[in-house]
């Protein structure tokens, strides 16, 4: 069994929060730095961090970089960044400042055009974010849904030679419900790319159930917040 995990931390208005669905106005708070959130992560052993501005998926422009990039100046982990990269200056003020990967996401919807220029241009420093909302692709903030098929957008990036999908399913994250595993393996069989997991995982047994099915990674959040099991205990399960 070899699965990455990534904890991750999503930002808002400066602090770490979850939200339940990707429902603004259900939001719990679980810390007000997220510099210190990822410095734990790291000093338990992770070797990626995955996170996310909420604002500035919402808004369209970077809005919590800062913390970001005190992680990636100051932490000995890797970390990748998704939510309000809309350019190609988004993504090179990232990357010049020491993130490892960058997510494209609504972008990738709306003009598809740039996000392939971009994955060949940096390669594996840029991942899809894939957003689903039965099946389908979720863009701004998970606020706006389109009407492409998740698969299909998967497999039009694949081609393009994108490596790394980051493939969420709205209706599971912030739950704790379990993660659709079969809309996971359904990507990992189109793309034939390393595709992570988010949304839903709440136990052992999941990340378990994750790595059974082949698949590369798997994004953190919720149950760690809540304790259902430590970053440890999932970094120790994920190289047996």
């Amino acid at each position: 069994m070899s699965l990455t995990i990534y904890p991750a931390i999503d930002m808002r208005g400066g602090n770490c929060v979850r939200l339940l669905q990707g429902d603004y106005d259900q939001e719990t708070i679980y810390g007000n730095s997220p510099f210190d959130m990822a410095k734990s992560f790291a000093a338990d052993g992770a070797d990626w961090i995955h996170m996310v501005d909420l604002d500035g998926a919402k808004d369209g422009k970077r809005v919590n970089d800062r913390f970001v990039i005190e992680a990636a100046n100051k932490l000995d982990v890797k970390i990748q960044i998704g939510g309000g990269i809309r350019s190609e200056e988004d993504i090179v003020h990232y990357l010049e400042n020491g993130v490892d990967r960058v997510i494209i996401g609504s972008i990738a919807v709306s003009n598809p055009e740039f996000a392939i220029e971009m994955i060949k241009k940096y390669g594996g420093k840029i991942a899809v974010g894939i957003d689903a909302k039965n099946g389908y692709v979720a863009t701004h903030g998970w606020l706006d849904t389109s009407e492409l098929k998740a698969v299909d957008l998967g497999k039009r990036f694949a081609e393009a030679d994108a490596e790394t999908f980051i493939f969420t399913d709205i209706a599971t994250d912030g739950t704790l419900a379990g993660p659709n595993i079969a809309a996971v393996c359904e990507m990992a069989k189109v793309t034939e790319k390393n595709v992570i997991a988010s949304g839903g995982v709440s136990s052992l047994a999941d990340l378990k159930a994750i790595a059974k099915n082949g698949i590369s990674g798997a994004i953190v959040g919720k149950a760690l917040y809540e304790n259902r099991f430590t970053l440890k205990e999932a970094l120790e399960l994920a190289v047996v």
